[in-house]
């Protein structure tokens, strides 16, 4: 069965999307419309902002909104100003989840930073359990003779 037979709405289609070996639009190729607003922007850029600037001293609240997007945008992610303990045997997970609670009381923490952190200690002790396994079936294999 070709291509063209297996789609449903064949019958409807005026053409092939593309010719055989024509893999469409390049990675990275931009839209014209895009390409076209880039234009008539250019050499625009400092007059619109500074206009930005002005009506959102003059209270327009989505030119401020837009203002402060761009000077302060959104956090993802932040550096965590926290010690936790270095963790080498399960009783240090113990130790460094205390830590992340500790943290989460005080506020020093949010409870999604909380939460991730929290997973770093969980595949920790998996990672333990994993070499522990591997030991022991070592050991069992050893004694086998095999």
């Amino acid at each position: 069965m070709t291509p063209a037979h297996s789609r449903k709405n064949a019958a409807n289609t005026r053409g092939r999307p593309f010719q055989k070996g024509n893999p469409g639009r390049p990675k990275g190729a931009r839209n014209q419309a895009t390409l076209a607003a880039e234009a008539l922007l250019e050499g625009e850029v400092e007059a619109l902002t500074r206009k930005a600037v002005e009506l959102a001293k003059e209270g327009n609240l989505t030119a401020l909104r837009l203002c402060l997007d761009r000077i302060l945008p959104p956090r993802r992610e932040r550096p965590l100003d926290m010690d936790i303990p270095v963790m080498s045997t399960a009783e240090d997970a113990v130790t460094a989840t205390a830590a992340i609670c500790k943290a989460v009381a005080c506020g020093g923490l949010t409870l999604s930073e909380a939460s991730a952190l929290a997973g770093l200690v969980e595949t920790f002790c998996k990672a333990l359990e994993l070499e522990d396994l591997e030991k022991r079936i070592t050991t069992l294999e050893k004694r086998e003779g095999r």
